[in-house]
Formats: structure tokens, C-alpha cells, sequence
């Protein structure tokens, strides 16, 4: 009986470590979606100190990748995970990589909105890339929101989204290159305005990842490079595939 106590014990210490580091990450989670929100906010409102002020938070999102890191090494170093705990660590190890890279293209938006919107007397020019910033938001929420609650329908709904992404950034690309064309003065700013619009793409592409992770923690799946329209089928198969 001691022997099994002794079990149930070092198991329920372990689940506490895993829960203790998966509220880290959404902590870190937290500081990425504000500096982003942040970062867009200063851009548009033409704010230089909201935009230096975000592009400062990048030392302390590094900072907690780090410390997570280190913990989920200490974590399969002691514990030598198995399973489905095995693959929280892993996903883990994966999602803080992606928040942290969110939290670098969140950055580029500020020193844009710090540098750039000082010395102009208005940014209205960046109103185009408004409801680029809003998806890419929205996504990041979404990819927090299926991490916290396992959801791999949200991490599902985040590959669809990004599509809608990639093809508002497209289209900024071909409204900017024509735009240059018709007047090479204009050339400057609409490369800063596809500058803010590439790092909001990339922003898409890290928050569908996350998705990829969840799905990786709840079916054991490792669907990235796979067509979405595959991975519904494998999810969610019809009456001639069961």
C-alpha cells in the first residue's frame, strides 16, 4: 500500500507541475496578445510611446520563453514522461517557440509605429492594414483559447482562418505594387505598410501552429504539412470511413 501512495503521489505532484506550466504559457500567452494589441493600436493611432513601450515587452517575453523552457527540460528530465503527458511537454516546448516568434513580428509593428509614425504628421496610410491586424488578433486570441481548453475544433478554426489571412495579405501586396507603379513617391510608405502587413501574415502562420500542437495534445496527430481539407477528413470521417 506505501508503494502505491508513494505513486499516486509523485503522479499528483507531476499533474501539478504540468498544470503550473501550462498556465505559464498562457501567461506568456497574455503578455504576447497585449504587446501585439499594443503594437497595432500605437501603428494606427499614430502613438510613438505606445509603440516604443511595446517594442520594450519583447525583452520580457524572451525572458519567460526561457524559463519555460528550462522548466518543461527539468520536467522530462525528472519525471520521463510517457504518453499523452509526454506530448504536452513536447507541445509546449513547440507553442512557447511560437509565441515567442508572434512576440518578435509584434515588435517589428512597434519600432514601425515608434520610428516611423514620429516623423510624420499622420499614418492614415496604415488604416489599410486595419482588418489585416484585427484577424491577426483574433487569431492569436483563438490560439490561447484552444490551448487553455484543449479545443481541437478552435485549433481547426485557426487553419481556416489563416487562409482568410494569407489572402488579405495578398491582396494588400497587389493594392501596394500598383499603388507604386502609379506613383513612385508613394514607394516608401507602402513598403513600410507591407512591412507591417508581412509580420501580421506571419503572426496568422505562428497562431495556426499552436492549432497544430492542440491537435498534436488531444489525438496524437502530427498534421503539419497537411492539407486542411485532409485533416478535417481525418478528424472528422464520414459513415463510409468509420
Amino acid at each position: 500500500m506505501q508503494g502505491v501512495t508513494l505513486g499516486q503521489h509523485i503522479s499528483r505532484r507531476f499533474d501539478e507541475d504540468l498544470e503550473r506550466v501550462r498556465a505559464r504559457v498562457l501567461e506568456m500567452g497574455g503578455l504576447v496578445e497585449a504587446q501585439l494589441g499594443a503594437a497595432v493600436n500605437a501603428l494606427i493611432a499614430s502613438d510613438h510611446e505606445l509603440g516604443a513601450r511595446a517594442a520594450r515587452q519583447d525583452h520580457t517575453i524572451n525572458a519567460m520563453e526561457v524559463a519555460i523552457d528550462e522548466e518543461c527540460q527539468r520536467l522530462l528530465a525528472i519525471r520521463s514522461p510517457t504518453a499523452s503527458d509526454l506530448r504536452l511537454v513536447v507541445a509546449i516546448i513547440k507553442t512557447i517557440t511560437d509565441l515567442e516568434r508572434i512576440g518578435d513580428e509584434g515588435q517589428k509593428v512597434a519600432y514601425i509605429a515608434s520610428r516611423f509614425v514620429a516623423s510624420e504628421a499622420s499614418a492614415d496610410h496604415y488604416r489599410h492594414v486595419k482588418h489585416l491586424a484585427r484577424l491577426a488578433l483574433h487569431s492569436v486570441r483563438e490560439a490561447l483559447d484552444s490551448f487553455a481548453r484543449l479545443d481541437p475544433e478552435a485549433a481547426l478554426g485557426l487553419a481556416r482562418d489563416d487562409r482568410v489571412i494569407d489572402q488579405e495579405y495578398e491582396a494588400l501586396q497587389r493594392q501596394g505594387i500598383t499603388l507604386m507603379l502609379e506613383d513612385p513617391r508613394a514607394i516608401r510608405r507602402v513598403l513600410d505598410v507591407l512591412w507591417v502587413a508581412r509580420a501580421l501574415e506571419r503572426i496568422g502562420d505562428h497562431a495556426k501552429n499552436i492549432g497544430e500542437y492542440v491537435i498534436y495534445m488531444v489525438y496524437g496527430k502530427d498534421i503539419r504539412h497537411t492539407k486542411l481539407e485532409e485533416v478535417e477528413r481525418a478528424l472528422h470521417p464520414g459513415p463510409e470511413q468509420r
